[in-house]
């Protein structure tokens, strides 16, 4: 079975039911007995040098007036023109990842330099994401496309691969567009907004 197949088969078997958030593996590329070949710290340090922007992903609710889903990602990127195809991370512990996977499909909505407050109410867990947020539906998959962003992609979930901790989501554009504007983006660079 090609990727295509296996991610297929995985988010088919997501949709079947309730979904547990996968635990966080155990991931060693030494020994026990072994200085670990880089210092988690040093890692982050070094890597958040790195401005990325700030998306939020979004998919629609399981069933008609279940509560959409969504949360704050900067691990997000163009992958491929032919065919075009997006790609995010997340963590293999997030609890609105298995909602994004049973729905199939998702929206990146690409934040604008304003919108950092609504990063943050999208990087918190156990809250109404969407209480107060202007939005509407994403012309094909009904995910929120959230108000006053710079762009949106609307995407069908294409694969999934795992990646460390993380999983790498790839998918399909559907749709896409620029809401009218010259905004900034809003950006992410050691450990705070730009």
């Amino acid at each position: 079975m090609g990727h295509a197949g296996m991610a297929a088969a995985a988010v088919r078997y997501l949709r079947a039911g309730p979904v547990e958030p996968l635990p966080r593996p155990e991931l060693r590329c030494v020994r026990e007995d072994e200085r670990a070949p880089v210092d988690p710290g040093e890692f982050r340090r070094v890597l958040g040098n790195f401005a990325s922007g700030v998306t939020v992903i979004t998919a629609p609710g399981e069933a008609p007036g279940d509560a959409p889903a969504g949360f704050a990602c900067q691990s997000f990127s163009s992958l491929s023109l032919d065919p075009p195809l997006v790609a995010f991370m997340v963590g293999r512990t997030s609890t609105t990842w298995p909602r994004i996977a049973r729905a199939g499909v998702f929206c990146v909505n690409v934040l604008s330099a304003g919108q950092a407050a609504l990063c943050r109410s999208f990087a918190r867990s156990g809250t109404d994401k969407f209480a107060g947020v202007d939005h509407d539906e994403a012309p094909v998959s009904a995910s929120p496309r959230l108000a006053g962003t710079l762009a949106w992609i609307d995407c069908t979930i294409h694969a999934v691969h795992t990646g460390g901790d993380h999983l790498i989501v790839v998918g399909r554009v559907d749709a896409l567009g620029t809401p009218a504007g010259d905004e900034p983006p809003l950006l992410f660079h050691q450990g705070r907004f730009l």
